[in-house]
C-alpha cells in the first residue's frame, strides 16, 4: 500500500469507526466503546456497560449498514478548546477531556454526524454512504471491525484469528494496569507530576523480567537454536543481546548468527516487480548453506560463517570460523526466522522461536488508538537520522516497501512463534517526540509525504516531552533508536 492509498485507507477506517459509534449510541445508549488494537486486517474493540454476544454484534452491524444507507453528511467544524471540553465532559468522555487539555492549541476540528460529535486526528469522508465495505465479528469478550484489505471497493477482509497476538496484547494491558497508564493523558500526568524516573525504571524492569522468563523456557526445553524475528524497528538486535545476557545467567553460552550474512550475491537475488533485487524474500537467502552450517554446528564441527557486504552486494572473501560447544545456544536474528522453510533440516524440538514487535498498548483516548506502525516509523526515522544521516523524507520513501515486505514475509508467520515479546515501552513516545518532531515539521507541503508527516505531527502534539532521558538504561530497547546503547558503543 503506497502513501496515498494508506492515507485514504485511514480516512475510511476513521469514518467506519464513527459509523460504529453512531450505531452503538442508537442501539445501546450509555455503553462505552474502546478501540484497542489491530488484529489481522481488523480492529479489536471492547465495550463497558454491557456484555456482548454474537447476536448483539449482528444487530450493531445491521444498524451500521442502515446508517451508511442513509448517506448522512459528516460535517467538520472548528471548535474552541472550551467548547470541546464542555461537550465531551457532558458525554462522559473523561479521557478525551484530559487529552484535549494537553493539546497546545485553542481550536480543534470536530466531526459531527447524526447529532454525534467526535474528535479524530485526521480527515473523514463527506457522507456515511461512502463507507460501503465492512463487517463485524464477535470475538469474546469484544468484537472486531473488519475493513477491506487495501482496495476500498473490495469486500471486507476475512477474519484472521490470532490467539498468540491477543494473549500478548492482554499481557500488555496488564502492564498498563500495573503502571496505571492506558492513555496519552495518563502518561502526560505521570510526567507532569515528576514521576517519570520511577515510571521508566518499572517499565524497564517489567521488560527485563519477561526476557528472563523466556531464557528460562529456552533452557528448560533444551533448545539449541533460538530464532528471533519481527518487523522493522521492533528492537530485535537489542532484544537478542539482552536475551543472551539472561541465557548466560542460566549457565549457557549464546552465539549470535545474523541471517544477513547468508544473503546471496546481489546478482543472484530474485528481482521484484519493480526490477530491483528483492532482499525481503526467502529466496534471497542461501538456505541450503544456512541449514548445512547449522547441522555442522549442532554436531560440533567447525564452520566458516560467511560475511556479507551491503556496500558491494557480495560476500567477503573470508568469513568467520565458528564451533559450538555443549552449552552453546545459537541465536539467529532475521526476518524469516519463523518460516519453517528457513530451517527445514533442523528438528522442531531443537528450535525456539520468538516474535518481537512493538505492540503499542497506549491509546490517545477510547476512540483513537495509537497504531503500532506509526510508533515503529517514528523509531525508524529517529534511528536513521541519528546513525545513518538519513533525512525523515527518505525513511518515509522506503517505509512503504518495508511494510509491503512485512505483510508478505513476516506477519503471516507470527503465530508460529513459541512466544511473542512486546518491545513497546509506555514512555517512549514522549522521548521520541523530541527527535522526530522537528524532522516531521521540516517536510514541506510540496512533498508527497506531507499528509503523513502532518498526521504524525498532530499525533505527537498530544504528548509532553519526557525530560528524564538520563534515566533510560543503556541496555534499553529505546537506546537502539535514540543512541547511548551499551551493546553498540
Amino acid at each position: 500500500m503506497n502513501v496515498h492509498n494508506e492515507e485514504q485507507y485511514r480516512t475510511y477506517e476513521r469514518s467506519a469507526r464513527l459509523i460504529l459509534l453512531l450505531a452503538m449510541r442508537e442501539l445501546y445508549p450509555g455503553v462505552k466503546v474502546r478501540f484497542e488494537h489491530s488484529i489481522g486486517q481488523g480492529i479489536y474493540l471492547s465495550v463497558s456497560g454491557m456484555s456482548l454476544t454474537a447476536a448483539k454484534v449482528r444487530r450493531v452491524e445491521e444498524k451500521m449498514r442502515e446508517i451508511a444507507a442513509r448517506d448522512m453528511p459528516i460535517v467538520k467544524a472548528r471548535w474552541t478548546k472550551a467548547q470541546a471540553i464542555e461537550y465531551f465532559t457532558a458525554q462522559g468522555q473523561e479521557d478525551t477531556v484530559r487529552l484535549l487539555g494537553y493539546r497546545p492549541y485553542e481550536h480543534f476540528d470536530v466531526y459531527t454526524c447524526g447529532g454525534l460529535s467526535e474528535y479524530f486526528y485526521g480527515d473523514m469522508v463527506k457522507l456515511t454512504g461512502e463507507v460501503k465495505s465492512f463487517a463485524l465479528r464477535f470475538y469474546y469478550p469484544g468484537m472486531v471491525l473488519l475493513l477491506p484489505d487495501g482496495d476500498l471497493d473490495g469486500p471486507p477482509a476475512p477474519f484472521a484469528e490470532r490467539p498468540q497476538l491477543m494473549r500478548t496484547y492482554a499481557e500488555a494491558n496488564e502492564v498498563s494496569g500495573i503502571l496505571k497508564c492506558e492513555s496519552a493523558a495518563d502518561l502526560n500526568d505521570i510526567i507532569a507530576r515528576g514521576e517519570a524516573r520511577t515510571f521508566i525504571r518499572v517499565n524497564e524492569a517489567l521488560q527485563e523480567r519477561a526476557i528472563a522468563h523466556m531464557a528460562e523456557r529456552i533452557v528448560a526445553r533444551g533448545a539449541k537454536i533460538v530464532f528471533v524475528a519481527g518487523p522493522s524497528s521492533s528492537g530485535k538486535t537489542t532484544f537478542a543481546n539482552r536475551l543472551s545476557i539472561q541465557l548466560r545467567v542460566s549457565g549457557k553460552h549464546p552465539i549470535a548468527i545474523s541471517l544477513d550474512n547468508y544473503y546471496r550475491n546481489r546478482a543472484d537475488v530474485p528481482r521484484g516487480p519493480d526490477g530491483r533485487p528483492d532482499l525481503e524474500c526467502l529466496e534471497s537467502i542461501d538456505v541450503p548453506l544456512f541449514n548445512e552450517q547449522l547441522v555442522d554446528l549442532l554436531d560440533g564441527r567447525e564452520v566458516e560463517i560467511p560475511q556479507y557486504s551491503f556496500v558491494t552486494g557480495m560476500r567477503k572473501e573470508h568469513g568467520t570460523r565458528m564451533r559450538a560447544g555443549e552449552d552453546d545456544i545459537l541465536i539467529v536474528e532475521g526476518i524469516h526466522g519463523l518460516n519453517d522453510a528457513l530451517s527445514e533440516d533442523i528438528p522442531a524440538e531443537m528450535k525456539f522461536r520468538i516474535y518481537v514487535s512493538a505492540l503499542t498498548q497506549l491509546n490517545l483516548d477510547g476512540h483513537n488508538r495509537i497504531r503500532t506502525t506509526d510508533v515503529r516509523l517514528l523509531r525508524r526515522m529517529v534511528r536513521d537520522h541519528q546513525f545513518r544521516a538519513t533525512p525523515a523524507i527518505d525513511t518515509m520513501r522506503m517505509w512503504d516497501d518495508v511494510r509491503a515486505g512485512e505483510e508478505k514475509y513476516i506477519f503471516p508467520f507470527q503465530e508460529r512463534a513459541d512466544v511473542m515479546f512486546n518491545s513497546s515501552l509506555l514512555y517512549e513516545i514522549a522521548v521520541l517526540k523530541k527527535y522526530a518532531y522537528p524532522m516531521l515539521k521540516s517536510i514541506g507541503r510540496d512533498s508527497e509525504y506531507y499528509t503523513r508527516s502532518r498526521r504524525l505531527v498532530k499525533f505527537l502534539n498530544y504528548f509532553i516531552d519526557c525530560g528524564d532521558e538520563d534515566e533510560i538504561p543503556p541496555t534499553s530497547i529505546l537506546r537502539e533508536f535514540i543512541g547511548g546503547c551499551s551493546f553498540y558503543d
